[in-house]
């Protein structure tokens, strides 16, 4: 790690906090959507899961955790990672919404869970905003 890949301030119990909670947050989003990916009796018990959401969402939780690994080291480029994962979240939760619009199926917990992953990747990549920039 050089000192031009860190952020210049010392770590701090939120950044630990917000870099644990995102990696934690990966390692559940991948065992979730690895299960309906792979194991036939989750996909059965997600009901009407829609496909590119849930590989969204599956292949997401491998940025989450290196996002997480990036806060905690501080690394510059984790600011910009927490911003793409927001808005490719942002971006898929409209597909969603345009799926939904156009009468395909759907289950209600995904509109939650959508919310949850945007509203917890808008936030990190706002706690983390200043990371990436010149100092």
């Amino acid at each position: 790690m050089t000192e031009s890949d860190t952020h210049p301030v010392p770590t701090t119990a939120g950044t630990k906090g917000v870099s644990v909670g995102a990696i934690l947050f990966g390692l559940v989003t991948l065992k979730a959507g690895g299960s309906a990916l792979f194991i036939e009796s989750a996909r059965q018990a997600a009901g009407n899961y829609v496909p590119f959401v849930l590989w969204f969402n599956f292949l997401a939780g491998f940025l989450y955790v290196i996002a997480g690994v990036g806060i905690w080291q501080r690394r510059t480029w984790s600011a910009k990672l927490s911003l793409a994962i927001a808005l490719l979240t942002l971006l898929v939760f409209v597909a969603f919404g345009v799926h939904i619009a156009g009468g395909g199926s759907y289950e209600m917990r995904t509109v939650g869970a959508m919310t949850l992953r945007s509203s917890v990747w808008v936030a990190i990549a706002f706690y983390v905003r200043g990371w990436g920039t010149s100092r």
